[in-house]
Parts: structure tokens; sequence; C-alpha cells
């Protein structure tokens, strides 16, 4: 796999776009881990810790942190999948367009006139966009910010030629491994954890709160019969849409939930 002559390891890239720094930060949170990571591997760009390396730098993998939100984003983007082998997007921003795709139900020109006061010196693009919008992404790993586990077995199984495997089971599933008890049922917690992928190890729930998606749709949901048990529950329409409305709010799945619950036909009921 390794594409550079002049190392004998292969060669790792981590990139930034549109975020808050907190998956590169769960790279440098490794700590051990990380020290054992380099024995494999070459990280040759991470702006985090100080490894800069040209964007058109010949790498294995490059992993993409932050969403899409200029025209200069698409060019680096592009350049950066050219020079690529493998291209994997880290967290809720590179793999839905996280918590800043709100804007793209709003007028976003709008948005700009209110906060600049020559708007017109600003490029931005309309939406915030996830990384495959734009650029083939070989695999994907979700979650705000990313899990460091998944991380290193995603690298390792690179290294030994084998497609990573990511679950899509829902958060429940991982609160009855732990032993949890529902906290919907015993507290009327409106938690998302029926439609929710696990990978974070069902952290909030086993800590008494509840989920809020921040690992993206699980596989199988049913987001319109869950957004009514929510209702049950005392919220109101607008509060189900804002539920599915957080860091995974692009997402195809959270979308139409959001959309369908913010829609006139529920304020009418």
């Amino acid at each position: 796999m390794n594409t550079a002559t002049q190392s004998p390891k292969p060669r790792v890239a981590i990139h930034k776009f549109a975020s808050c720094s907190g998956c590169q930060l769960a790279f440098v949170n490794m700590g051990t881990d990380l020290i054992e990571l380099t024995k494999l591997v070459d990280i040759v760009h991470m702006v985090e810790v100080g490894h800069v390396a040209p964007e058109d730098e010949q790498v294995d993998i490059a992993f993409i942190e932050g969403s899409i939100t200029t025209p200069h984003d698409v060019e680096r983007l592009k350049k950066i999948r050219a020079n690529s082998h493998y291209l994997l997007t880290m967290g809720a921003c590179a793999t839905s367009g996280g918590i800043q795709a709100l804007r793209n139900n709003a007028d976003t020109a709008e948005w700009m006139r209110s906060v600049y006061a020559k708007p017109e010196y600003i490029e931005s693009l309309s939406t915030s966009a996830a990384i495959a919008n734009h650029v083939k992404v070989d695999f994907e790993l979700w979650g705000c910010p990313v899990s460091v586990r998944q991380m290193l077995a995603a690298i390792r199984s690179l290294l030994f030629g084998v497609p990573p495997v990511i679950s899509r089971e829902k958060v429940c599933q991982e609160c009855k491994r732990r032993g949890n008890n529902c906290i919907m049922i015993t507290q009327g917690s409106p938690c998302m954890g029926p439609v929710t992928r696990t990978g974070c190890g069902a952290l909030c729930p086993t800590f008494g709160a509840p989920c809020y998606t921040c690992y993206g749709p699980a596989e199988s949901i049913n987001a319109a019969s869950f957004g009514v048990r929510l209702m049950g529950l005392g919220l109101s329409a607008e509060q189900v849409a804002r539920k599915f409305a957080s860091v995974n709010n692009a997402a195809p799945a959270f979308s139409e939930a959001t959309q369908l619950f913010s829609g006139s036909a529920w304020m009418e009921e």
C-alpha cells in the first residue's frame, strides 16, 4: 500500500476543514497508543501537533476532519483526494456536515449580511457539506468526536489490506450489553438511542443522560414512528424536530425527520 519510496512505513495525513478540531484532539489524546501507532505509520501532516506537509504530498491514508464550506475548501479537498490512496472521513462534520450544516436550511446570504459589515469580501458556499458530497470517500468514521478505538481499528485493517468494519447497530444494543436500565422507560427521558448508531459505548445513558445522536443514524430506523413515541413522552413536534437537528442534522435520515416534524401538518395536529 505504501506509495512513497522514501519511507519504509505507510504515510498518514490528518487534514482539517471547518470543524472544532475535536477529532484531531482525539488523535492527540491517544497517549501511549499514539506512540505505538507511529511505530506502524509515519504521520506526515497533522497541524495540531506541528507536522505540516504540502497538501499534494503522496500519502497512503488521509483522514479528513471538518465540513466543506468555501470554494477554497473544495480545491484543497480535491488535491488531497488525488494524492491519497485511501481517504477516510472522521467525525460528524466530515461525514454529514456537522452542526454548521444547520445553516443549509436558512438564507445564508441573509446571515452573511447580518454578521459581516462587508459580506462581499467573504467567499462562502451556501451549504456546509459532507466530504462525500464532493469526492469519493473510502470509509466513514462517525462520532462527535470520533472514537479512538475505531480510528485505530480502521488503520490496522487498512494496513493489512482488509476493509474496515464499523457497526451500525443502535445505542440501545450497547446499553443492553453494558447492563444499563433503559432511561426512556425508567425516567421517561427522550433518549435518541433507538435511532442512533453505537460507537461511543453508550456513554451518556451509562451516566443517566439521554443519547443525543452524536454518532448519526443507525441502520433500519423508523424515525417517524420514533418521533411519535417522543411526542408521547410530552415533547412537541418542534421539540422532536430539534432532537433530530443536532450534530448530524444533515444525515438524510435525520434531515427527513427534522423536516417531517417541523411541517405544518404536525402543527395542525
